[in-house]
């Protein structure tokens, strides 16, 4: 019987994404009840009715320009300071050049490669860490960047300049509260012990990688936010999705995909992971006690003991809004809440219901417990049942 209703519902998702002019609302109403994964059709509507990058021409997707964009990106902002980096380190005169390492302007090349190496440390020790309960993001892509990686090129890649940056320098680690911890280089060094990563064979690259050039590209394109820990946990399921599609056409362009899905994406949660904008109406720290007004309304019993026990919302939902609850699920819950979320248009006030109906579902339990016991609940959330979550979350939606 669940097997009729799966393929029905793969049915309902193709005859809507095949007409002449998709019906976006239809779409998002099938979307919020869970995408199915057969024939790509999750990667698909994820395109269309999340963030909307792509634009809808009768019932195929415009790509072709967004990707000629990206690898123009991966031209201008990963190969030719690549190929720069390689000449200056051909001749002995580049000292004596105009623009050379030790050259104090700070329009200087070289002063934005060392800024730009302090951003991309930080992003390779998060994109290492992605899932590190499965083998995805640690395994070969099916399609590495033959821009970057063709054989006759002599320039230093992404993964070449980390490694001998971390040699040369000191890594800095720039945390949330803008507090910066520099280690000794000798530390750096024992970041990734050899045996915890496979050394893939020249002209392989890791799934890591390719995210790793995702958030660099954003983070030259968005100097003001630039890279923010985080991001990485944000375009890990956007990017495992796509990479995944059983459609190879699709798959063969999951990176330039990502990214414009992720862009956009940040384009609405960006205020979040701005410092500047905690206090603002449009900031984290309003967002947070978004949680706390709207579980006054809904049980204010549960909220009154939050309340006197001290409990603040910033300890617990400062992570599940910013990273759109994708460090308390595992992936495959993660990308199914997501498929709710991508299929409301005010998604983001959708999430503060589920973080309230987080809440209500455990209120047994936190009615019982102390301040410990509490915090332990909130930052090790017990249930596991997205869909009892995402049910318990519409019902706060219908009742409002």
């Amino acid at each position: 019987m669940s097997y009729d209703h799966k393929s029905y519902t793969y049915i309902e998702f193709k005859v809507s994404l095949s007409e002449e002019n998709i019906n976006l609302k239809t779409l998002r109403e099938l979307c919020f009840n869970g995408i199915p994964f057969e024939g790509g059709i999750r990667a698909l509507c994820w395109k269309v009715s999340c963030p909307a990058s792509f634009s809808l021409l009768s019932s195929t997707l415009s790509h072709v320009s967004h990707r000629e964009v990206y690898s123009q990106f991966l031209k201008e902002m990963i190969i030719q300071p690549g190929i720069a980096k390689a000449n200056l380190g051909l001749s002995r005169e580049d000292v004596t050049m105009e623009d050379h390492p030790l050259n104090p302007n700070p329009d200087s090349r070289w002063n934005t490669y060392f800024k730009d190496n302090e951003i991309l440390l930080q992003i390779d020790k998060d994109v290492r860490r992605l899932y590190p309960d499965m083998a995805f993001f640690q395994r070969p892509t099916e399609y590495p960047c033959q821009l970057i990686l063709d054989p006759q090129n002599d320039y230093e890649t992404l993964r070449r300049r980390v490694e001998q940056t971390t040699l040369k320098a000191q890594t800095v680690n720039r945390n949330r509260s803008g507090v910066t911890n520099v280690s000794s280089p000798g530390k750096s060094l024992n970041l990734y012990p050899s045996n915890e990563y496979e050394v893939l064979p020249s002209g392989s690259e890791a799934h890591w990688e390719v995210v790793e050039r995702i958030l660099f590209i954003y983070a030259k394109l968005n100097p003001g936010i630039a890279y923010v820990q985080g991001m990485n946990e944000i375009v890990g399921p956007i990017y495992y999705t796509f990479a995944t599609d059983p459609n190879s056409q699709w798959k063969e362009h999951a990176e330039a995909d990502t990214f414009f899905c992720f862009t956009n994406l940040m384009s609405e949660n960006r205020d979040n992971f701005i410092k500047s904008l905690d206090d603002s109406q449009c900031g984290i720290t309003y967002k947070m006690e978004s949680v706390y007004s709207m579980l006054k309304d809904k049980d204010l019993e549960l909220y009154l003991k939050l309340e006197e026990q001290n409990i603040k919302p910033q300890y617990f939902t400062f992570r599940w809004l910013t990273l759109l609850l994708s460090q308390e699920f595992l992936l495959p819950d993660v990308i199914r809440i997501w498929d709710t979320l991508f299929s409301d248009q005010d998604r983001f006030h959708f999430l503060i219901l589920v973080c309230c109906a987080m809440l209500i579902l455990i209120r047994d339990n936190l009615l019982a417990g102390d301040f410990t016991v509490n915090m332990r609940l909130l930052q090790d959330y017990p249930i596991s049942d997205v869909h009892t979550i995402l049910t318990r979350a519409k019902e706060l939606q219908d009742n409002s």
